[in-house]
């Protein structure tokens, strides 16, 4: 928003005081205009295990409701938490993957809050001392004017803490009442806390795309954010480079990298006005859902908890202390030879294995099973990796995203598409057709494309005399075309080629009717 100014000008004498008012004005206006975001997360992954952390109790979503809960969930008196060393394992596994210094020995607290369904009062936690501190997440996001060059950035990872997860509050609008499912208590967090590296609401959802996909590789964590499996707070602030930052405003709970980046761009807008009005902002707990509108931020308490003991991990079983056995043990060799292909490893492969552009092994990794089909495609044909890739991110990533499937729901398999490419290269069908072939594929899952070709007649036409019919007919009814062609401009001679393909219903050997095409209008 700009300010007005007032200011009158004369036009028999300059007014020295208008002119500085002026140039203050337009100063004033260029500071406002350098308000930067800047961007922290937190987010909350829930630990793939089938048991929660600190009971016995199984994980399942969408399970009846209080249907999985043991009496150390329901927080009943007498009862003591055992840690899940799976739980401990996916932290460890995770902060290895993200560059982290493990802990060797951390500790659990007690975060004291009120929460109708947080039933003991308080959650276990690791604020002061986590299993995990001081990692970095190397992500990636297409930018540049055509969006088409991948951009890499750092976001420092502050700690990993392990933390057991509320229940969940269902609002019952027809009756006008809460009722409390506790079936989510107690399942295992792992609470990865970002440092404000970014900028924006896209570095913000790549960063935790990025998250997503390794968490997946992993094995930590399904990712699923609709079902919960993920989610983000956004700490959000406004400041000029070289200036304190600004107050932050926290936006909880999004699960939706669409949604983060929304919520992010939008909070860090509403910022910028509220100090462009000279107003200042508020540190409070927002709702993106602009019906909802602010949340109160919650006070809580910290202090060590009595009833668990350090968490210790080793490096291996020669510095384990007598009496413990390596399968009781949390060991850092082990896990960290158990580390798999890393997105980041996996895009560079594919550059470096397949001759790719950058930008192609950032979609076929970012898409969950594009890679693997690319993969297995690959091992099917003969063709060039570059013609390949044009065929999955083209042909079958556009008709996926427009019929909303995923990749595993492809009603074309990789072989299939393999053997397709393979008639292509083998000069059975023209690339025109093979799209034919494939779009009928798409249609009727089951049939081979040698049954589609051979029922629809799409095989290639290479019989020279009736290429060298089709071509005297088209050339004979274009003599304007044939005219400029001799003069030299041999553009035209693709339109020739084109009207020969629609003779053929794009059956033609290009080759072969550009030969015969170029004979004949010499």
């Amino acid at each position: 928003m700009k300010k007005r100014c007032n200011v009158h000008y004369f036009p028999s004498a300059p007014d020295i005081s208008v002119i500085h008012f002026s140039l203050v004005c337009v100063w004033y206006l260029s500071a406002l205009q350098q308000l930067v975001g800047v961007v922290g997360l937190e987010i909350h992954a829930q630990i793939s295990s089938n048991t929660k952390l600190f009971s016995g109790s199984s994980v399942q979503f969408l399970a009846p409701p209080n249907s999985l809960v043991s009496f150390f969930d329901a927080s009943l008196p007498g009862t003591l938490p055992v840690l899940n060393k799976r739980c401990v394992e996916a932290a460890v596994m995770t902060g290895l993957a993200l560059n982290c210094t493990i802990n060797k020995k951390s500790v659990f607290d007690r975060k004291h809050y009120f929460y109708a369904d947080l039933p003991a009062g308080y959650q276990i936690t690791q604020q002061c001392r986590p299993v995990a501190v001081d990692g970095v997440l190397t992500y990636s996001f297409l930018g540049g004017r055509k969006r088409n060059q991948v951009m890499r950035k750092n976001v420092y990872i502050k700690q990993i803490q392990l933390e057991q997860d509320s229940g969940k509050s269902l609002h019952d609008d027809v009756n006008s009442q809460t009722l409390i499912d506790l079936n989510r208590a107690g399942v295992g967090l792992m609470e990865l806390v970002m440092e404000p590296n970014m900028s924006c609401g896209e570095e913000a959802a790549a960063a935790v795309r990025e998250l997503q996909l390794i968490l997946q590789a992993l094995g930590t964590c399904q990712g699923n954010m609709s079902e919960g499996q993920l989610r983000v707070d956004a700490n959000v602030s406004v400041h000029r480079p070289g200036e304190p930052l600004g107050t932050r405003t926290e936006v909880k709970n999004i699960n939706s990298l669409r949604y983060l980046a929304r919520a992010i761009d939008f909070e860090i807008q509403r910022q910028t006005e509220v100090v462009q009005r000279g107003g200042a902002v508020l540190n409070e707990t927002r709702a993106y859902d602009s019906k909802s509108g602010p949340s109160p931020s919650t006070s809580c308490r910290f202090m060590p908890e009595p009833n668990l003991p350090p968490l210790l991990v080793f490096e291996d079983e020669a510095s384990l202390p007598a009496g413990v056995e390596a399968g009781q043990a949390v060991l850092l060799c082990t896990l960290r030879a158990g580390l798999p292909e890393l997105p980041s490893v996996r895009r560079d492969r594919l550059v470096q294995t397949y001759g790719l552009l950058p930008e192609h092994s950032f979609t076929l990794v970012n898409e969950d099973g594009l890679m693997e089909y690319f993969e297995a495609v690959m091992k099917g044909t003969s063709r060039d990796p570059r013609k390949v890739i044009g065929w999955v991110t083209n042909e079958l990533l556009g008709l996926l995203k427009q019929q909303d499937l995923s990749v595993s729901h492809s009603p074309v398999p990789p072989a299939a598409l393999a053997e397709l490419l393979e008639l292509q290269e083998a000069g059975r069908i023209s690339s025109s057709a093979a799209k034919q072939v494939f779009q009928e594929m798409w249609r009727s899952p089951g049939k081979a494309a040698p049954q589609i070709i051979q029922e629809r007649d799409l095989g290639l036409v290479s019989d020279d005399a009736d290429l060298h019919r089709i071509c005297q007919k088209v050339v004979d009814s274009h003599p304007d075309e044939v005219r400029a062609v001799r003069s030299g401009n041999q553009k035209v001679l693709n339109k020739l080629m084109g009207l020969v393909q629609k003779e053929t219903k794009g059956r033609a050997d290009p080759v072969l009717v550009r030969k015969i095409l170029q004979e004949k209008t010499s």
